[in-house]
């Protein structure tokens, strides 16, 4: 629309780029008693993709909440975006979501119109995610933010955490990475022809199809690939596994144009975070581009999953038949931290 205030313009940090530090929120979690409580799966001790509560012996809530400033102008995309990188929280603890609320923060300066967009935007993808968008809670705020508040089900033994992968494991990843150096290239006016369109396709995708895929095969780990980067989401899964992820630099899968935009130095405040949490974990030898891919902060990125090598070939071709991508990057070791490449 002519005229209109460009969304990103009022945004300091887009997208899952804005996260806290992982580094700041260990810190900050260390402090906290975890709640004693029997029927609490998963709470603080320790943190996963969302908190998981058991109801009865066959259902528990996955509860989760997540919500940034704009990674796009058009209000209706960030709608659509914000809304299925929360909902892919559910989606990563093999949960399937049932409401949602909004949680947004807005100028009173602008047309509520461009509200409405984003709430539409949301209600579509919440939609299609097998949800209802119920209400939610709304601020004055001179930047704006969007997320959403979900709550889901999940059976209690099928929860799936990313403290759980095993030596001998393969490591999958869903998505394409670069999400964030496509966004900042965006913003400073040199990101190359149609590399936007298609991370702001990636970000739409959500990973509602691959997770049903993957139900079946019972994953040893999975979480999804958000602020912290691959590098900073494989340490969590490492370290909290008490396993090696082995990740070969070479299969690392890259949208079109973000391996040009880190070869060139494109670098998001992100990064720096990232490295900051992970990068004494890291062991690599990759080349630079690959390595400022492995820790980009991606915003609705895929599942980072691991499960027994003798699954991965038929798991490879039960998303293929589907028409889903599946990208083998390396292998779960004894061992400690990360390693590239």
């Amino acid at each position: 629309m002519p005229g209109r205030t460009p969304l990103t313009s009022l945004a300091k940090a887009g997208g899952c780029a804005a996260k806290y530090s992982a580094a700041r929120l260990e810190e900050l979690l260390g402090g906290l008693v975890p709640a004693e409580a029997a029927d609490l799966l998963v709470g603080l001790d320790p943190a996963d993709d969302a908190a998981v509560y058991r109801l009865d012996e066959q259902t528990a809530l996955v509860f989760t909440v997540d919500f940034f400033p704009p990674v796009v102008d058009d209000p209706r995309t960030f709608g659509r975006i914000a809304a299925t990188n929360a909902l892919n929280d559910v989606f990563a603890m093999g949960g399937r979501p049932l409401l949602a609320l909004s949680v947004t923060a807005f100028p009173e300066e602008l047309p509520t119109s461009v509200l409405g967009e984003v709430l539409a935007g949301a209600a579509e993808a919440t939609r299609e995610a097998g949800a209802i968008l119920a209400g939610g809670h709304t601020i004055r705020d001179d930047e704006p933010k969007y997320g959403l508040a979900v709550v889901g089900t999940v059976h209690p033994d099928g929860v799936w955490l990313k403290s759980t992968a095993k030596p001998g494991d393969a490591v999958f990843l869903t998505k394409p990475l670069g999400t964030g150096l496509v966004l900042q290239a965006a913003r400073d006016g040199i990101a190359p022809a149609g590399a936007l369109e298609h991370a702001t396709a990636a970000m739409c995708v959500s990973n509602r199809d691959a997770a049903d895929a993957l139900r079946s095969f019972q994953p040893n780990a999975v979480t999804d690939v958000t602020g912290f980067g691959l590098l900073g989401h494989a340490y969590e899964t490492a370290s909290r596994s008490g396993v090696r992820l082995a990740l070969v630099a070479a299969s690392l899968p890259a949208l079109p144009g973000a391996l040009e935009l880190a070869a060139a130095g494109v670098r998001t405040g992100g990064d720096r975070r990232n490295r900051e949490f992970a990068g004494r974990h890291v062991v690599t030898s990759a080349p630079p581009e690959l390595e400022a891919l492995a820790y980009d902060p991606q915003t609705a990125g895929g599942l980072l999953v691991t499960l027994p090598a003798e699954k991965g070939s038929v798991l490879a071709a039960t998303f293929a038949t589907a028409g889903l991508a599946l990208h083998p990057i390396g292998r779960v070791e004894a061992g400690v931290g990360v390693s590239l490449a």
